[in-house]
């Protein structure tokens, strides 16, 4: 298809004489409904302004692309408009646009905009070319210069295919954002990508071998682990979720330029610049994707628990001594529900680290040696340390199959392999990991449940000062699970005073750039503001990820004001120890803490701290 068609002298407005965004687009509008190209002009309008409240169309050179795909929409056309003076299209992000391109796409063709965006991207880095189009005397010259050398586009191609994954250890914040951020980016540089998200709903629009086949490369933006064997000898570029968020542009195009590595045996990728995990990076991953498996059974255990003394309580059974929690039948029915889903936790959580080194061999050896680790008394430390060996020890039975004979490879499989590695597993826990893991383990509680005051508070500012300065990455995790390892032996008395500041400091920096975009909203954009206000309801949640496009986009003023009202938010808790019996939750978890209002008060005072903070250091 000719982009001409897309293009119509009628369609031109020579001088747009507006003073403001809105006007610019009623005018274009307008000039669509005169000339028979929409059948409504009001709710146009309205699906136009709608796509910008998402994200504005202003790009660096003075072009805006508004556009929109509706079913009033009778046929796909351009508008072309000019302001010499100048329309500010991006509450003061870019420079004012002076050239603007209205694209109108009709509901049966929804890609033909990403194909005409595609075409411009050439042209809004050409500063020639614009100056041309804003000094020409007629259309024609306008339209020589928006096809220049290049007179036909086919707005059924586009150019390429890329097929990615996005995975996160909670499944909920940094998949799905990867997953947009991606997409978005895609759409911006004219490339079609399917996304696959393995989230807590599970995997969703499940990547297929036609779509391997016909798929350039693909992007696997995680940080747990996934069916990485389907990939096996295609194209692969291999990062953190985060990554996936903050350089998707990039990863598109070093897909598109045939970057990264062609993945061997459970695509294990070669070391290179562009796709390499670091041994650190595949340990975190394995660790991460263990958590992610039992984070389900700590978070429904516990607040199951903590439903069970509160019932007690409201019963007159708080005096209860040892059977607190067990009195009223409603209460005792809770607790043992909430102890059999918490007593899983561990097992669980050795289990799926095992599985993330080893894959389905490795899961049994895995379960033994965190079942192993509860009776040991070496807890939620040697589950971790008990997974990985299991994971180690199964992945080099795996590696010695290549020597089986191929009749007895079935054997070896289901035989050999179980029983060879839950019995050097078990010997190792029972014998040597379970002995040295447990006095750490005691240590470790022991120094927790005797700190005094100031040790507690200088805990508390650590552990929550963590949860902000990579909003989710290794560090946040690092605090994260060290808060999650203290409940196991706390759970009986309310709770770990240590997974309170862990889980205020990760609420504070979402919810203090929610506050600061209320307050200054003279220093942040409409589309920061509107993103702002989901702020509030993920702080709340305790999803720190949503803290994460302000601090990639202002790093170094957003992630030191974050760290300082994180850390003052842990240190409260820690001061009033202040205990919860949950990991993760939010606000839902706090009405089953300890104190409820001087909890409420902690994560405010921080992020309003933190707030000001961002306030001063954000320039207009």
């Amino acid at each position: 298809m000719k982009i001409d068609a897309l293009f119509n002298k009628k369609l031109f407005i020579p001088e747009l004489g507006s003073a403001d965004k809105k006007d610019v687009i009623e005018k274009m509008v307008d000039k669509l409904y005169e000339n028979d190209c929409i059948t409504s002009k009001e709710e146009f309008l309205k699906e136009v302004l709608k796509r910008e409240e998402v994200a504005h169309t202003a790009f660096e050179g003075g072009v805006a692309t508004p556009h929109a795909k509706s079913s009033v929409v009778k046929k796909a056309s351009v508008v072309v408009g000019i302001s010499h003076d100048g329309v500010d299209f991006s509450d003061g992000e870019e420079e004012k646009s002076k050239l603007f391109f209205l694209i109108a796409v009709p509901v049966d063709n929804p890609n033909l905009h990403i194909d005409v965006l595609a075409k411009l991207a050439g042209l809004i880095e050409d500063e020639g070319r614009i100056n041309n189009i804003l000094n020409a005397d007629n259309f024609e010259e306008v339209l020589k210069n928006i096809h220049e050398e290049e007179k036909e586009v086919s707005v059924e191609k586009n150019k390429g295919y890329v097929v990615a994954v996005t995975a996160c250890p909670t499944g909920i914040a940094h998949t799905f954002m990867a997953r947009d951020a991606l997409i978005k980016a895609a759409n911006e540089m004219g490339v079609e990508i399917k996304v696959e998200t393995n989230g807590t709903d599970g995997r969703k629009n499940e990547i297929t071998k036609e779509d391997l086949k016909r798929a350039k490369g693909i992007i696997l933006a995680i940080n747990k682990s996934v069916d990485e064997s389907r990939f096996n000898g295609y194209r692969v570029i291999k990062v953190g979720a985060k990554e996936g968020i903050s350089n998707s542009k990039k990863l598109i195009q070093d897909i598109l330029d045939g970057k990264g590595e062609i993945a061997e045996f459970k695509a294990e990728i070669k070391e290179n610049s562009n796709s390499k995990l670091s041994e650190s990076s595949n340990l975190y991953k394995h660790l991460m994707s263990g958590v992610s498996y039992m984070l389900p059974l700590v978070v429904s255990g516990g607040i199951l628990i903590a439903l069970a003394f509160l019932v007690d309580t409201l019963t007159g059974n708080g005096n209860a001594g040892s059977n607190f929690g067990s009195v009223n039948i409603v209460a005792k029915t809770l607790k043992e529900i909430g102890g059999t889903a918490f007593g899983l936790f561990v097992p669980i959580l050795a289990g799926y680290v095992a599985y993330s080194m080893g894959q389905k061999s490795a899961l049994t050896a895995g379960l033994v040696a965190g079942a192993l680790a509860v009776s040991g008394g070496s807890g939620f430390l040697g589950a971790l340390v008990g997974g990985l060996f299991a994971g180690l020890i199964v992945s080099w039975l795996n590696n010695g199959i290549n020597k089986v004979s191929e009749k007895f490879r079935g054997i070896y499989l289901i035989l050999v392999i179980p029983v060879v590695s839950v019995l050097i597993t078990g010997l190792a826990m029972t014998f040597i990991l379970n002995p040295i893991v447990s006095v750490i383990n005691k240590a470790m509680i022991d120094f927790l449940n005797n700190m005094n005051s100031g040790s507690r508070i200088i805990l508390g500012l650590i552990v929550g000062g963590m949860m902000a300065v990579d909003m989710g990455g290794p560090i946040n995790k690092a605090a994260y699970v060290f808060g999650t390892g203290t409940l196991e032996a706390t759970i009986a008395t309310g709770g770990s005073s240590a997974m309170a500041a862990v889980m205020a400091g990760g609420m504070v920096p979402p919810l203090a750039l929610a506050i600061a975009t209320t307050i200054f909203k003279e220093k942040y954009s409409k589309e920061e503001r509107q993103a702002g206000i989901s702020n509030y309801i993920m702080g709340l949640s305790f999803i720190t990820e949503g803290a994460i496009p302000f601090a990639a986009a202002n790093p170094l003023r957003v992630i030191p004001a974050c760290v300082i009202g994180s850390a003052i938010a842990g240190a409260i808790t820690m001061f009033f120890n202040i205990k919860i019996p949950a990991p993760h939750g939010g606000i839902l978890v706090m009405f089953l803490s300890t104190n409820i209002l001087l909890y409420i008060l902690a994560v405010l005072v921080g992020s309003i701290v933190s707030a000001v903070i961002l306030g001063i250091l954000k320039k207009k």
